[in-house]
């Protein structure tokens, strides 16, 4: 055979860092190594696995996306074969794991921990994304799996669910909406809406507005989570949310309330993404039995409790 496993592992290394000098880096190995390996296993194979476009790095050709798959499955039949060889008892290998950017600072800590404490030769690189990268990163192999809100995500992609939430209003402890048990949304709109400037997060609570024929009289977007908190901690603005971050307090220590929205609105989910041929990869299994036992267990994640996100 031609082929080598250090092709297949440098090729792979391209796909995972988006370019030769981020794979070489990463792989501790000269530049001139990785492209020498990439141009034999594009001679090899006929076609080519990458487009090269200056200055933005490198994506996969559609053959090279089937290429890559296939090599994944090889190098990780063979990462198998070696544990197997050396009496390992837990998993071995790499994983590349992205989170929605909202969500990485609550779950991933405890979830690469537990998943560090269970599979000790697991290697697990952690990646914090926006909406506009998890899909295009998880189809194009930069990913291998990633815990998102469902929004925006390519069909091509196997989705298990993690938890269900509604959407709450976030105010100021002291906010004359917080008297109340619940907020309208006509209310709410009555008050500067703060929203989140990260792609499709904005036009998602926008489009529960116009559900209910509403629109903001005034609207402001900020660049974080934290910083939308703060600014509604300070009364600068209200928000509507999803999830909850623990302790309902702005970085500076203000006190923030949630209420329920009383207007009928769909719930949104967080899942665990990744491509349908790779959902039940001994990796990618481990890491769901994790979440979905993480996210079971944490009560302000579930639908009608109180809630934050982006």
């Amino acid at each position: 055979m031609k082929l080598t496993l250090r092709q297949l592992r440098y090729a792979l290394a391209v796909a995972r860092h988006g370019g030769i000098s981020a794979a070489a880096e990463r792989l501790n190995v000269s530049q001139p190594a990785v492209s020498a390996a990439i141009g034999e296993l594009e001679e090899i194979l006929g076609q080519a696995l990458f487009v090269r476009a200056r200055g933005s790095g490198m994506t996969t050709t559609p053959f090279g996306r089937q290429a890559l798959a296939q090599a994944r499955r090889t190098m990780e039949a063979a990462m198998a074969l070696e544990g197997l060889a050396d009496g390992a008892a837990s998993l071995a290998g790499e994983l590349a794991l992205g989170c929605f950017e909202d969500l990485a600072p609550y779950c991933l800590p405890p979830l690469l921990s537990a998943l560090r404490e269970r599979h000790p030769s697991l290697r697990v690189e952690p990646r914090e994304c926006g909406f506009d990268l998890i899909g295009p990163q998880l189809l194009q192999g930069g990913l291998d799996a990633a815990i998102s809100y469902d929004l925006a995500l390519p069909p091509a992609l196997a989705l298990t669910e993690l938890r269900t939430l509604a959407p709450h209003a976030l105010l100021a402890a002291d906010h004359p909406l917080a008297r109340g048990e619940q907020v309208s949304l006509r209310e709410l709109c009555e008050w500067p809406l703060l929203l989140t400037e990260q792609a499709y997060s904005g036009a998602h609570f926008l489009d529960l507005l116009r559900m209910h024929g509403l629109r903001p009289a005034r609207l402001e977007t900020v660049r974080s989570l934290e910083l939308q908190r703060g600014m509604v901690a300070h009364g600068l603005g209200v928000a509507i949310a999803y999830t909850r971050p623990s302790g309902d307090h702005s970085y500076d220590g203000r006190p923030l309330a949630l209420r329920p929205i009383a207007d009928p609105l769909p719930t949104q989910r967080i899942v665990l993404a990744c491509l349908r041929e790779r959902t039940d990869t001994p990796a990618i299994a481990a890491l769901r039995e994790l979440a979905q036992g993480w996210f079971a267990a944490r009560p302000e994640f579930g639908v009608g409790a109180p809630g934050n996100a982006g």
